[in-house]
């Protein structure tokens, strides 16, 4: 597939005009956060808490002062709708009232003990209600309980591969990082940062959708995990065939391989989940970011059948240093936080509406793109939607991979910021949240015609 800006229906040089008058009126409306910034230089790796908060469009990244539901504003005094939405962290909206009075009342009572509380028992049956698995523990973000869950599994099968999506996102666990050569060979992820281990050796990976490359890699008997988002999220959505999750839970069961769905980005499909949407049955399931309300957590649950292989295989004198586990793990807090954003913010009426305002965005850009026939699409996956540049959805990473353009992608998200619309810096998704409303919806309509109307004029 071609990456040229002509085939994406755009003069790359009007491209490069945007770019340069969004970097200037950026500069002009953002001083205060370019002199923070300036100043982080001295005291933080990269001038930012964490590396990849350089990832925005922006000539500096945008130092936040204060975000309250769907709104979010910076030092500068600049207000913005976030539709990015801390890339689903603050899926539940910034300061939900239940989440920080929870929060409040619990750390007044203590924040962490090492021992149990009763909110998690609340919190794990509400688990197992949503996502039907039966038994579960906690972490503190996805990318833990994902080295957990993989951990579990290489014990209780004997065996040490795991498969993967090609340009899947499973947070930064090591035997993730790794794509598909154009040749079909398995190599590292460009980017990883000293990688622990040689994933051509610990890793196979294989497009979503392709039934006969997952069936020939399983069949060798080497895997102890399929571990997959259901849709992938973090390159464009690319949703599955209808029939690939039937294949997907047929083939691993055939081959005694076990079935981990990553619901950490897919909880946008609805209360539950797509697995709880499409009926899938996974062995294990992990999830992490939404579920508390902005306060760092995770979870990963097991079926009933798992959960008897895992303990009978847990080795107790050592269970604090076997690799699987943390000091805060299941802290008092994060469980107070979970239960308030599940029984009192992302319920059930509010994931139906959140999908009912997913829905406008996505006409609002689809008569974007027909008006100005522009060869680009949009895919919804509940109250997450991507747009790419290309005429018709990818069926694989590889299609979306290259259906994305750099230049493009950032005088889009500079042009947004500018006009007061914050878009996940990784990729073009919007998701909605419990406190967005229609008018911010429409506000990025807005925005998204007067850019793609600049860049064609």
């Amino acid at each position: 597939m071609s990456t040229s800006l002509s085939d994406r229906g755009i003069d790359p040089s009007r491209v490069e005009r945007l770019l340069e008058r969004e970097r200037a009126r950026f500069v002009q409306t953002h001083p205060r956060s370019a002199e923070i910034h300036r100043r982080a230089a001295g005291s933080m790796l990269y001038g930012v808490p964490m590396n990849w908060m350089t990832r925005w469009a922006s000539p500096s990244p945008v130092v936040v002062a204060s975000a309250a539901g769907a709104t979010v504003e910076d030092v500068d005094g600049n207000t913005y709708v976030d539709l990015c939405l801390g890339d689903t962290g603050a899926m539940a909206g910034h300061g939900p009232r239940a989440v920080v009075d929870a929060v409040a009342e619990q750390m007044a009572r203590g924040a962490t003990f090492m021992l149990p509380t009763e909110t998690s028992l609340w919190v794990a049956e509400e688990m197992a209600r949503r996502f039907g698995m039966s038994q579960w523990q906690f972490a503190l973000t996805a990318s833990d309980a994902n080295r957990f869950v993989l951990r579990l599994a290489r014990q209780v099968t004997g065996r040490s591969q795991v498969v993967v999506h090609n340009w899947c996102y499973h947070g930064s666990v090591d035997e993730t990082l790794a794509t598909l050569s154009p040749d079909g060979d398995v190599v590292p992820r460009h980017g990883s940062v000293g990688p622990a281990l040689d994933v051509t050796s610990s890793t196979r990976v294989v497009e979503i959708n392709d039934v006969a490359a997952l069936e020939a890699v399983l069949r060798g008997g080497t895997v102890a995990a399929v571990l997959v988002e259901p849709a992938l999220t973090n390159i464009g959505i690319v949703l599955p065939d209808d029939d690939y999750h039937h294949e997907l839970r047929r083939i691993t069961r055939e081959t005694g391989t076990l079935l981990i769905i990553d619901e950490t980005h897919t909880i946008c499909a609805g209360p539950g989940g797509y697995t709880r949407r499409e009926g899938l049955e996974p062995d294990l399931l992990t999830i992490g970011k939404t579920i508390g309300g902005g306060v760092p957590v995770a979870a990963y649950g097991m079926t009933d059948e798992l959960a008897g292989r895992v303990v009978d295989g847990t080795f107790w004198h050592e269970a604090d240093v076997g690799g699987v586990g943390g000091t805060l793990a299941g802290n008092a807090l994060s469980m107070a936080a979970v239960r308030a954003t599940l029984s009192e913010v992302l319920t059930e009426p509010a994931f139906e509406r959140m999908e009912e305002l997913a829905v406008r965005l996505c006409a609002g850009i689809e008569s974007v793109i027909d008006r100005h026939d522009v060869p680009w699409h949009v895919t919804r996956l509940g109250c997450r939607s991507e747009y790419l540049f290309s005429p018709h959805p990818p069926r694989n990473g590889a299609e979306a991979e290259a259906a994305g353009d750099e230049q493009l992608d950032a005088a889009l998200h500079l042009a947004m910021l500018n006009r007061g619309v914050l878009l996940t810096p990784f990729h073009n998704m919007t998701l909605m949240s419990p406190a967005t409303n229609a008018a911010q919806v429409d506000a990025h309509t807005a925005a998204f015609e007067e850019i793609v109307a600049e860049l064609l004029s």
